[in-house]
């Protein structure tokens, strides 16, 4: 069942806190350009891995979770933006920093796994 599967549900609870950290920067913070760029990075992880989970073939399996891949790693340069700009606090960077590094070995692994097995 899709609901699951450890990857869709680590990037959906990471999706909530970008969400609610971007909600912060903005209301807090008054950024506005840096936070949009970390919500639709953040956010779009998530859904292309329930979309590629829900592909019609392996190749779209592959192909969308390479792009929820990519986008996680753009987060993470948000992430590195916003802690270096000083719009939020060391302690707030490396918690939602290590979930991004978390999903990023496990879109990492399974791509490789992919990999494998097309061998």
């Amino acid at each position: 069942m899709v609901q699951d599967n450890a990857i869709v549900v680590k990037s959906k609870a990471f999706a909530i806190k970008i969400i609610r950290l971007y909600q912060f920067i903005q209301s807090e913070k008054k950024e506005f350009t840096i936070s949009k760029q970390l919500l639709r990075s953040g956010t779009s992880i998530g859904a292309n891995v329930k979309e590629g989970i829900r592909g019609y073939s392996k190749k779209d399996f592959r192909f969308k979770l390479g792009i929820a891949l990519k986008e996680a790693s753009e987060t993470e340069y948000w992430l590195e933006l916003l802690f270096e700009t000083e719009y939020i606090t060391e302690n707030q960077f490396q918690s939602i920093l290590k979930d991004c590094i978390e999903i990023i070995k496990i879109l990492t692994a399974i791509l490789n796994s992919c990999k494998d097995q097309d061998s």
